[in-house]
């Protein structure tokens, strides 16, 4: 495909997305910011959905398909990255995605939001062989380091290369625990359903008496 038809292909499925993104009001910060302060969980199951069709097609596709798979190695810095990251975005009441959504329909403090994300990205770039950690000259080799605690493609290629345990056994894995954490919510939401009705009934009753 030439450059301008991918250019286009590119165009179309953003459109896609960002239309269903606007009328859903899928939010991955609220997806986790709402079931821990609110104990509502609309996103969190669309979230851990989504999450479960991904991981199943992306580790399907790694096992039997030829794409171009995305490698990367993650440290603990980028632990605290994404912590700093979920704060500001607490912060701006929106994640990226919706930020995205906001500032399209006019609001201005998601336009700051997303400027100042644009120049956090850039400001961390500068610094990002410094502040990985473990220090990046020593462990990024592009060889598997368990020991630098490398906890991204590196290693997990170790698992799937030297012992030949394909990647949508991983997947599977994945999904299974993901569907578990659903199932719970799903319980929870059963427990606090009935809670609410016996909430009503009991004011029911006392406005009867």
């Amino acid at each position: 495909m030439s450059v301008v038809g991918e250019c286009i292909v590119a165009f179309i499925f953003g459109s896609v997305v960002g239309l269903l993104v606007q009328r859903s009001r899928f939010c991955n910060t609220a997806a986790l910011r709402d079931a821990m302060l609110f104990s509502t969980y609309r996103n969190t199951k669309a979230l851990l959905v989504a999450m479960m069709i991904l991981t199943f097609g992306f580790t399907l596709f790694i096992t039997f398909g030829e794409g171009k798979t995305m490698h990367f190695d993650v440290g603990l810095n980028t632990f605290a990255g994404l912590f700093i990251f979920g704060v500001g975005m607490v912060l701006a009441g929106a994640c990226t995605v919706s930020t995205w959504v906001k500032a399209g329909e006019g609001n201005i403090g998601a336009v700051w939001a997303l400027i100042f994300t644009f120049v956090g990205m850039f400001l961390f770039s500068l610094v990002w062989s410094a502040n990985y950690w473990p220090p990046a000259p020593v462990s990024m080799t592009g060889e598997p380091n368990l020991e630098a605690l490398q906890l991204g493609y590196a290693n997990a290629a170790t698992l799937q290369e030297k012992f030949g345990i394909p990647a949508i056994v991983f997947g599977l894995m994945q999904v299974a625990v993901l569907y578990a954490i659903y199932r719970a919510i799903l319980r929870k939401e059963a427990i606090q359903a009935g809670h609410h009705r016996d909430v009503a009934k009991s004011h029911e009753a006392a406005a009867a008496e």
